[in-house]
């Protein structure tokens, strides 16, 4: 069964790769989610999908987790503590800014009843990078 929400881990393509993140810690993995973004102009949703939780996940290294993060990947945050921290916070702020200017997420909640909510949400992120 699918899940979908605007919350940035209520979808399948999040949760999978939160899950991935938690069983090996891989900082690539961020990397990679991360950096996929600039490699498109319209950025489908399950690559959004994942930017998005790996951007949050980053939120979470910085000490500024958000309020969905998953309760497992805590503890993981809290020991890592990339040197690359301040590359790893510039990927995250321009691939939450890419989804939020051209995604299918975009096309999905920029309008609807959740559209102010998931834009706000969106902010928050972003001001916690």
């Amino acid at each position: 069964m699918a899940t979908w929400g605007y919350y940035n881990f209520d979808n399948d393509a999040a949760a999978d790769f939160s899950a991935k993140f938690r069983d090996t810690h891989s900082l690539g993995l961020l990397r990679e989610a991360l950096a996929d973004i600039g490699a498109t102009e319209a950025v489908e949703a399950q690559t959004a999908q994942e930017a998005l939780a790996a951007a949050e996940i980053v939120a979470a290294l910085l000490g500024k987790p958000g309020r969905d993060l998953p309760a497992d990947l805590l503890p993981i945050t809290v020991q890592l503590t990339p040197e690359e921290a301040p590359m790893f916070q510039q990927l995250a702020r321009e691939a939450v800014q890419a989804v939020t200017k051209q995604s299918a997420l975009l096309a999905h909640w920029g309008q609807g009843e959740n559209a102010q909510d998931w834009q706000q949400l969106q902010q928050e992120l972003l001001d916690r990078l």
